[in-house]
């Protein structure tokens, strides 16, 4: 891969491919306990027995706690606490904690783990999101209000109604998107100590330090004031440490077992019984234009597996609604969303939040759209772009800016695009090759409703360097480089005159979370104004040294502060020897604007919608289909993104690869098989992800732009590539075969049945 020579070097490279950066996976204090929990191992059921005593029987097991052991309100979860710490009297889905051991080696955890005894009464199940709001359906929850319905909404402009009346052509379908597993390198894990003082410390691998002392307060009854959280670089993410997996729990066994740390680390396994997922969803949609390929009107309900607890699956949910119509021009549109409990894995977080399943649906009605009026793909998406100022498919106007038509531009320039036919007719024997062009688009940060808020603190040393105090993860994106990058070149100073401290709730101010592509954003506006405000004061207070009545005639320059009038240079490690720490320290803060006036509907969302800033793409994959075996390989691949100004090319290249990456297991590879609320494919030796040998070489090209709000004009886009490959996957089959694809993902033996049947 070339590297770019505009790309500073990411700070945490050597240290991490040497092996010597430390994980929290990787904290182990001396005189550790281990802790692990006993799952229910069904969908649904009735806890009519458990015996524990042959568990605390087993040689070095400390502790073996249940229900009865957890103090507070035993409820966890984001925005609605509706998910047990450790299930009592009934359990929801196949991961529900019941037992929790703690010992004194792994062997003795898992040997206390096996001991114990459950009798669970099985329960009739719910399985399916749109069977969960039938009369007749099994109640997830008995006795709630609204049954299994979790959130319903509703975001309309114009009449979207009437105007499929006077449309010239109408299409629709249903497209389904499935369940995907993270599959972070590290999984979820941590270390807890309760002190004899009475204060929680916890080293934990999360995307949220600053919620988690108040999710573990709330569901523990202790003071989250009193909760210190340590969060070391994360080995990957993607939302699915974006809340409570191993926090109440460790804190329950370290609360319970007091002054010793506590280890928890959850295997592979029970990473896919246990952790969250992303929401599966199936999506009904109508897309309506004049005979010239205007669009006219839009008709899209969205249905949600939010799995048996809440999480975050109402913002997901409206987040997907939100993003219905595409990047595109379209004056009426209907979107509603419902999201249903039912008796399957926990939906959660994951990168692209809703987006993906609502672009996978909006890219494939467009590409019907074209078929019907024998019109190209692209041409069509670029008549019907949107453009700065006009309003999106709820009301909210474009940012001024690079649009979604200049990406589409790049890469139809692109000479994959433009020399795509001579690459298709070079297929060897029993190949055959297709070509699709999608749009991408993303929103950035939390949205109206919810201050998007980060505070940064930056420190002067002794020794003259800077010490960046980050309050928000950092879980592989590289956001510890760019902030380096962004301090260095607000200072005027060489990279390795900074170094970073990872979050810690003790001495990092408070911050949201590692989430929703906003981590550049908030904190690195943050930072700017700290550095702002510490230049000003380095210049004067170095302005007695140097004789100088005019401090502001002094400049910032490597390793000191310079007098251009008189050539002087006061070093800043003499500075930094002279100053008090106090005044060493700059803290300031950035609050993410938002929309003044936001559009009158989707009033059921009073947090998180409606977004204004977005980050737009286009996608472009080349397929070959070996005719034999059904098996479609993504060939070629080309990702075009505007994302504000680029801080380092090498950077958003990563994420972007990444991203494709990503979406091209959710596209051909990735598959749970659940069956009844049970993962089959609960491992990596059978839930497949794409690997090196699976993937071409993704090329990126980010296009000029700028966003005059941003840090020194960049724009968040962690997220904005995942969406691409589906559909641009889907109508490459469609190019190849005429397989017209409405489901992922696309299996060898969907495609081989089709070709079978005569059906493409």
């Amino acid at each position: 891969m070339m590297r770019h020579l505009d790309s500073p070097p990411r700070t945490d490279a050597l240290h991490k491919v040497c092996g010597r950066e430390r994980y929290a996976v990787d904290a182990m204090p001396p005189n550790c306990l281990w802790a692990g929990v006993r799952r229910a191992g069904i969908p649904h059921g009735l806890i009519v027995g458990l015996d524990v005593a042959s568990a605390r029987l087993v040689p070095g097991v400390v502790a073996v706690l249940t229900r009865a052991d957890v103090p507070g309100t035993n409820r966890q979860g984001i925005v609605s606490k509706d998910q047990p710490v450790l299930c009592g009297k009934r359990v929801r889905h196949c991961g529900d904690p019941v037992a929790l051991v703690v010992a004194e080696t792994r062997e003795a955890l898992v040997e206390g783990l096996a001991r114990i005894h459950i009798v669970l009464e099985p329960l009739p199940g719910v399985f399916d999101a749109e069977q969960a709001l039938l009369p007749d359906a099994p109640l997830v929850h008995p006795g709630r209000e609204g049954g299994n319905l979790l959130a319903h909404g509703l975001m309309e402009k114009g009449d979207a109604r009437a105007e499929f009346q006077r449309c010239a052509v109408v299409v629709g379908g249903r497209f389904a998107t499935p369940m995907q597993e993270h599959v972070s390198l590290e999984p979820p894990n941590g270390l807890a100590r309760f002190s004899p003082a009475g204060r929680l410390d916890m080293i934990v691998s999360s995307q949220a330090p600053y919620r988690d002392p108040f999710e573990i307060g709330y569901a523990l009854g202790l003071d989250p004031r009193r909760i210190r959280i340590r969060v070391p670089y994360l080995g990957g993410g993607f939302g699915g440490k974006d809340g409570a997996t191993v926090q109440c729990l460790l804190a329950l066994a370290a609360w319970r077992v007091p002054g010793r740390w506590v280890k928890m680390v959850w295997s592979r396994e029970e990473t896919f019984v246990a952790g969250y997922k992303r929401h599966p969803a199936v999506v009904d949609i109508r897309l309506g234009a004049d005979a010239e390929g205007t669009l006219g009107a839009l008709d899209c309900v969205m249905h949600f597996d939010a799995g048996p607890y809440a999480h975050l699956s109402g913002e997901i949910m409206a987040l997907g609604m939100e993003h219905a119509g595409g990047p595109y021009r379209i004056p009426n549109t209907r979107i509603e969303g419902v999201c249903a409990y039912t008796n399957n894995p926990v939906g959660g977080a994951f990168r692209g939040f809703g987006v993906i399943q609502a672009s996978f649906a909006v890219e494939r009605a467009m590409d019907l759209l074209a078929a019907r009026l024998s019109r190209d793909p692209v041409g069509l998406r670029l008549q019907n772009a949107l453009r700065p100022g006009e309003g999106n498919a709820v009301g909210v106007p474009v940012e001024p800016g690079t649009d979604i038509a200049a990406c589409l531009e790049a890469a139809k320039d692109h000479p994959f695009w433009t020399g795509r036919e001579a690459w298709k007719r070079a297929a060897p024997p029993f190949v055959r090759r297709g070509v699709g062009l999608v749009s991408m688009q993303n929103a950035m940060g939390y949205g109206r409703g919810l201050p998007d808020h980060a505070a940064a603190k930056l420190e002067l040393t002794r020794e003259g360097t800077f010490r960046i105090y980050n309050s928000v993860p950092d879980m592989g994106q590289g956001n510890v480089s760019a902030f380096v990058v962004l301090a260095a070149q607000a200072l005027h100073q060489p990279l390795d005159a900074f170094t970073c401290v990872q979050p810690d709730t003790k001495v990092c101010p408070l911050a949201g979370s590692s989430a929703a592509s906003r981590t550049t954003y908030t904190f690195g506006n943050a930072l700017l104004g700290a550095c702002r405000t510490m230049a000003e004061k380095l210049r004067n207070r170095a302005a007695l040294p140097l004789l100088c009545d005019r401090p502001d005639r002094l400049e910032l320059v490597p390793g000191g502060v310079s007098d251009p009038v008189t050539g002087r240079v006061f070093p800043l490690a003499r500075l930094g020897g002279l100053l008090l720490r106090d005044d060493r320290i700059c803290v300031d803060q950035c609050v993410m604007p938002v929309v003044e006036h936001p559009p009158d509907t989707g009033r059921e969302f009073t947090l998180g919608f409606p977004h204004r800033f977005y980050s737009y793409g286009a996608c472009l994959c080349g397929v070959e289909v070996d005719v034999l075996t059904g098996r479609a390989k993504l060939a070629r691949c080309l990702m075009v993104v505007a994302c504000g100004r680029v801080l380092s090319a090498a950077g958003v290249q990563q994420q972007l690869q990444g991203a494709a990456a990503q979406g091209a297991g959710f596209t051909l590879f990735e598959d749970v098989s659940l069956e009844a609320g049970r993962i089959r494919a609960g491992d990596l030796s059978t839930y497949l992800i794409p690997t090196t040998a699976d993937l071409p070489e993704i090329e990126c090209l980010a296009l000029e732009d700028n966003e005059p709000s941003g840090p020194m004009g960049l724009k968040g886009m962690g997220e904005v590539g995942i969406h691409g490959p589906g559909p641009a996957v889907a109508q490459a089959l469609h190019d190849a075969i005429g397989l017209t694809v409405t489901r992922l993902p696309v299996s060898p033996e969907t495609v081989l049945a089709a070709l079978e049947k005569g059906d493409v």
